[in-house]
């Protein structure tokens, strides 16, 4: 995305709360929370330890941090048919991330998204990544299909 009148891209250190995006897909409930964000992919099977909670690859852009409770927004959705039984059990033991939000997604992790009772949003016109910061206080929409950012890092 560009500024009006400009080539430049606005960069997250640009953005005045409140600001929304738009996404093409949805599913779930409204949802608020603190957005974890990096420009890399998420595979339950892959990229998690899901009994700690946390992002257990150690090449991933994430790594170590907690999802549980967080809004992941990610470049894309890997992996198959496992992701979706580990959203489903990882929800069932309160150990799931609060809200999906992805540039690109595949139909296993929306059927997964939609098992596991996650909120889910995918399909912007801009990378989604490098619009929202890291640490944002986030609300997912999934019924106006928008992410809005409410404020540029959580209350404390």
């Amino acid at each position: 995305m560009s500024a009006p009148g400009s080539q430049a891209p606005i960069l997250p250190s640009m953005i005045v709360p409140p600001v929304v995006f738009h996404a093409r897909h949805a599913m779930g409930r409204k949802v608020r929370g603190v957005a974890l964000v990096a420009h890399d992919g998420f595979s339950a099977r892959y990229d998690l330890d899901r009994i700690a909670g946390t992002f257990s690859r150690p090449s991933h852009k994430l790594a170590g941090l907690s999802y549980v409770g967080r809004v992941l927004v990610l470049d894309t959705a890997k992996g198959g048919v496992a992701s979706a039984w580990m959203l489903h059990e990882m929800h069932s033991r309160g150990m799931s991330p609060l809200a999906i939000v992805f540039n690109s997604v595949n139909p296993i992790l929306a059927q997964g998204a939609a098992l596991g009772d996650l909120p889910m949003l995918a399909g912007f016109d801009v990378d989604i990544t490098a619009a929202i910061p890291h640490g944002a206080e986030v609300e997912v929409d999934p019924e106006t299909r928008a992410i809005t950012v409410l404020a540029r890092s959580a209350p404390r």
